[in-house]
C-alpha cells in the first residue's frame, strides 16, 4: 500500500510566503499537503515536476459566478488559469435573499452591472431559494472544479427589506437598516465570505437604473458592517468610484474601524494620478492598526470589441444596423462585399462631418488595439488603428472595418480603459508592487460580452514576472500576493502555501510557456447565450484538494471543489 496518494517530484517550489524557489517534492494525503522537501515515500501517483514551476493553487477574491454556479459544475475560465479558490458575490450584486416576485429585478441589475445575458438567467437559475442560507445550501449540493466561497450582496439585502423604496435608492429607516443587518449577519453566520456593495455610476440595471446601493447613506453601511462585526464573521468587500476621494475613503474606514471586519476595496483608474491617494490613505490606516487592502488588476480593465461582441465601431452605422441581427457567417459575408463597405464608410464620414468626431468609447481609435494570440495587453501606441491607418493613408474606421471581419469575423479588437490613464501598465506596476494591495478584479464569469479578464492570474505571472521589457517583479512576491496574500484577504488561511497541514491546491506550471490565449465567444450558456472564454498554455496540471484536476489544460475528470462556508483557520502546523 502507497504511503501517499500523490508526489509531486523534483519541482521549481515557490511555496507562497515569498521565500526564494526550491527545487523540493510536495506530498499530499487525504487533500492535505503533509510534507515538502526531499520525500523518500511511495504514492499512489506521482507527477514529474522537474524543469516546473510548482506554486499554490491561485484565490481569485473577485468573481461573478453567483449564477452559472447554479447550473454549472466548471467555473470556467477562472479554473483554466491554475485559480482553485474563487469569491462570488462582489459588487454588492447577486441573487439572494430574494423573494419571487424579485427575481426579475435582481437578473436585470446582474444583466446590467455584469453583462450575463438575461436569457440565461431566466433559463439557468433555478430559484430554489429565498434566503442566502438556503442560497448557500443549494451551491453546497454542488460540486465544482475549484472551492467556491460567495459575498452576501447589498442590493439583493436592499431589494428583500425595501421593495420599491429600495430599489429607486430611497434613504434607509432605522428600521430598514436593522433588517438589512440582521440578514447580513445571518448569511456570514451560515457561512457567506462576507458582504458587499457598490457604489458606482457604472453600474446600472439593464433597464438603465443605477443599483440600488449608490447612494446608501454612510448609517446604513456602518450598520451593516457593525452586525458583521458583532457576528466576528465575514468581510466587507466595496466598489465606488471615488469622485470625493476622502470622504469615500472616510467612509469606507468607518466601515472597518467600527466593525472590526477587514475591508478591501476596487482600486482601477483612468487617466491622471488620482489613484495614489487612496493608496496614501490607505497606508495611513494600516499604520493605524484598520484592516483594509485594494485590489488592483494585473493589466488594464479593457473592453473587447468584435462582431461577436456586445460592442464594436460598426455597431451604431445605420447601414450596418440591419444586418446586425444575421448569423455571424451571414454578417462577415455581406460585410465582404465591396458596395457594403463603401456604403459604411460613406455614413461614417458623414456622421462624422454632421457631428464631429464621436466621443464614444468604440470610437477612440488611438487607444484600440489588434488582439492577436497569444494577445499583447501591453500594446505600443504605434500599433493602434489610428496610428496603423496613418502610416497606410486610410481612415481609422477603414482599417477597423478589415479587422472586424477577418478570422471569419472571430477577431477582437481591445480597448484599455481603466488602468491604462498614460498608454502603460507603469501605474499598475506601482499598485500591484503596494505593500497593501492584492490582485483581483479579474470578474470571472461576468461581463460575458465585453471583457474578458478572468486570465488576470496568469498575466501576473508571464507579464510581470517574464515578459516586461522593464519593471519586472520578483517571481515569489507575485506568487504570493496571488495565493497566501489573496487568500488571507478574505479570511481564508487554509490555503496559498504549500506547507504541511494546507489544503492541497497546487499548479504545475512550465513558465516558459505560460501565457494567456486570445479569447473566443462560445454560445454555451443556458438557453444559447454567449459569452467570453480564454484558455492558457503552460499549465501542466491543476490539483485542487489534492486531485488533479487539469492536465495541460484539458480537464482530468474529478470535480473536487466544493462550497466555502465563512473563514478558514490557518492548520495548526503552519510555517508559512
Amino acid at each position: 500500500m502507497a504511503d501517499l496518494d500523490l508526489i509531486v517530484r523534483g519541482g521549481t517550489v515557490l511555496d507562497g510566503t515569498g521565500s526564494p524557489a526550491r527545487t523540493a517534492d510536495v506530498g499530499v494525503l487525504d487533500g492535505t499537503i503533509v510534507g515538502v522537501g526531499r520525500l523518500d515515500a511511495s504514492a499512489n501517483r506521482e507527477l514529474d515536476a522537474d524543469g516546473l514551476l510548482v506554486t499554490p493553487g491561485f484565490v481569485d477574491i473577485h468573481a461573478h459566478y453567483d449564477g452559472q454556479a447554479t447550473w454549472d459544475d466548471r467555473l470556467v475560465p477562472s479554473s483554466w488559469q491554475g485559480v482553485t479558490t474563487v469569491v462570488a458575490g462582489n459588487c454588492g450584486v447577486g441573487f439572494a435573499p430574494v423573494r419571487p416576485s424579485d427575481h426579475q429585478r435582481l437578473i436585470e441589475l446582474m444583466e446590467g452591472v455584469e453583462d450575463i445575458p438575461g436569457s440565461a438567467l431566466h433559463e439557468g437559475l433555478p430559484w430554489t431559494w429565498e434566503s442566502f442560507p438556503q442560497f448557500l445550501d443549494a451551491l453546497g449540493a454542488r460540486h465544482y472544479d475549484v472551492d467556491l466561497a460567495v459575498h452576501v450582496p447589498h442590493a439583493a439585502l436592499r431589494l428583500h427589506v425595501m421593495g420599491d423604496r429600495g430599489a429607486d435608492g430611497e434613504p434607509a429607516s432605522a428600521e430598514d437598516i436593522d433588517a438589512m443587518a440582521q440578514l447580513a449577519r445571518e448569511a456570514v453566520e451560515a457561512g457567506a465570505i462576507g458582504f458587499s456593495t457598490s457604489r458606482t455610476i457604472n453600474h446600472r440595471t439593464s433597464t438603465g437604473k443605477p443599483t440600488p446601493t449608490l447612494r446608501a447613506e454612510a448609517d446604513e453601511l456602518v450598520g451593516i458592517a457593525r452586525a458583521l462585526g458583532e457576528a466576528n464573521q465575514g468581510v466587507l468587500q466595496v466598489v465606488s468610484d471615488f469622485f470625493e476621494i476622502d470622504a469615500e475613503f472616510s467612509l469606507f474606514r468607518r466601515m472597518a474601524e467600527e466593525s472590526g471586519r477587514p475591508l478591501s476595496f476596487s482600486l482601477a483608474w483612468g487617466k491622471g494620478d488620482g489613484w495614489r491617494r487612496p493608496l496614501e490613505l490607505l497606508s495611513e490606516a494600516r499604520a493605524d492598526g484598520v484592516t483594509m487592502s485594494a485590489q488592483v488588476p494585473a493589466r488594464a480593465v479593457g473592453l473587447l470589441l468584435g462582431l461577436q461582441c456586445t460592442l464594436h465601431p460598426l455597431l451604431t452605422n445605420p447601414v450596418f444596423r440591419p444586418i446586425a441581427h444575421l448569423p455571424l457567417a451571414e454578417q462577415v459575408h455581406a460585410l465582404g462585399e465591396p458596395s457594403m463597405k463603401e456604403e459604411i464608410l460613406a455614413a461614417h464620414a458623414r456622421r462624422v462631418a454632421e457631428s464631429g468626431q464621436s466621443r464614444s468609447p468604440i470610437a477612440r481609435f488611438d487607444a484600440m488595439f489588434e488582439l492577436a494570440d497569444p494577445p499583447d495587453y501591453e500594446p505600443h501606441p504605434s500599433t493602434s488603428v489610428a496610428a496603423r491607418a496613418e502610416r497606410e493613408g486610410r481612415l481609422p474606421i477603414d482599417v477597423a472595418y478589415d479587422l472586424l471581419i477577418s478570422d471569419g469575423g472571430r477577431s477582437f479588437l481591445y480597448l484599455p480603459t481603466l488602468s491604462w490613464g498614460e498608454g502603460n501598465l507603469d501605474a499598475v506596476g506601482e499598485m500591484l508592487g503596494h505593500p497593501f494591495t492584492i490582485p483581483g478584479l479579474g470578474d470571472g464569469g461576468a461581463h460575458v460580452g465585453t471583457i474578458c479578464d478572468a486570465s488576470f492570474p496568469t498575466t501576473l505571472l508571464s507579464h510581470w514576472g517574464r515578459d516586461r521589457p522593464h519593471g519586472r517583479m520578483d517571481l515569489a512576491f507575485l506568487v504570493q500576493r496571488q495565493t497566501r496574500d489573496t487568500a488571507r484577504t478574505v479570511g481564508l488561511y487554509d490555503r496559498g502555501v504549500l506547507a504541511p497541514g494546507y489544503r492541497a491546491d497546487i499548479n504545475l506550471i512550465d513558465f516558459g510557456a505560460v501565457r494567456p490565449r486570445r479569447p473566443e465567444i462560445r454560445h454555451d450558456l443556458p438557453a444559447g447565450g454567449r459569452r467570453l472564454v480564454q484558455q492558457a498554455d503552460g499549465y501542466v496540471a491543476t490539483i485542487a484538494a489534492g486531485q488533479v484536476t487539469y492536465e495541460n489544460g484539458a480537464p482530468a475528470g474529478p470535480l473536487p471543489g466544493r462550497l466555502v462556508r465563512g473563514a478558514r483557520r490557518a492548520p495548526a502546523a503552519a510555517n508559512g
